[in-house]
């Protein structure tokens, strides 16, 4: 099996910030490689350098073959990308949204309208089709998002933390539609904080941390590294988290994660 994205050295500094100090990594075809890592561990970064949004300091990073800086429009017209947060236009209905998106891939009139009934008929989303953005809620949003990333059927889609801000029912809905796409053979690059969504989801597991790689492997393979007990605590409120981590520190063999979205330590 041939890898849809080779990552090298892949280094990117912000002023005094190294932001990727020496990224490696691959994806298959056709598979899905979870990125992991806490707030400001570099996953954005990597995605966003694949999607040629920004331009590495050094290494090379290439998808589908192709070299994500020499070759940044051959690349741009092979993947999908979806962000943290669902980028669509909140005044055109959700059909507009998708059809403007497929012009913009220059795909004919008709054939913008095709794809579009398609993609709204797979994500349940007809009967909301002429509906404005803006009378949507969180989950519906995100799966027109992620609709739009896939007008042009990209053999490669980049993931940024999908599942951001969905209440727990959409956000089983949207690990179905991105096994979904897996099952037709599209490649994921799939980056969350949430281990859970990564073992549901991905084939193989990266671990950054500040900018460095600090893990890789399956599920099976990163839980018999960590090895020892784990405790999982969900408190009433956000604003309990620092209490409940002062009551547990001193029992606590490592450093305790806080996660304010799920209330959990």
């Amino acid at each position: 099996m041939s890898n849809a994205i080779v990552v090298e050295g892949l280094v990117k500094r912000f002023g005094e910030n190294t932001a990727l100090g020496g990224v490696d990594l691959t994806v298959a075809e056709g598979t899905v490689l979870g990125l992991l890592g806490p707030n400001g561990a570099g996953k954005t970064t990597v995605v966003r350098i694949l999607s040629t949004l920004l331009r590495p300091d050094a290494g090379r990073a290439e998808v589908v073959g192709l070299d994500v800086v020499s070759q940044a429009d051959q690349v741009r017209a092979t993947i999908g990308l979806t962000g943290q947060y669902a980028a669509v236009d909140e005044y055109l209905t959700g059909r507009e949204n998708l059809e403007m998106v497929g012009r913009l891939y220059r795909l004919g009139g008709r054939e913008s309208r095709s794809r579009a009934g398609q993609l709204l008929e797979r994500f349940d989303l007809t009967d909301a089709a002429n509906r404005p953005a803006k009378t949507y809620s969180g989950g519906m949003r995100r799966r027109l998002d992620i609709a739009a990333s896939l007008i042009a059927r990209p053999k490669v889609l980049f993931l940024d933390e999908p599942t951001t801000g969905l209440d727990p029912r959409s956000r089983l809905g949207m690990w179905e539609f991105i096994g979904d796409l897996v099952g037709e053979g599209t490649t994921i690059l799939l980056t969350t904080q949430y281990l859970e969504e990564a073992d549901r989801l991905a084939d193989r597991m990266v671990v950054i941390d500040r900018g460095q790689v600090i893990a890789r492997g399956t599920a099976d393979e990163l839980k018999a590294q960590v090895g020892g007990e784990r405790l999982e605590l969900t408190v009433a409120s956000a604003d309990q988290l620092a209490l409940a981590a002062d009551c547990l520190s001193p029992l606590a063999a490592g450093e305790l994660h806080r996660d304010p979205q799920t209330r959990r330590l």
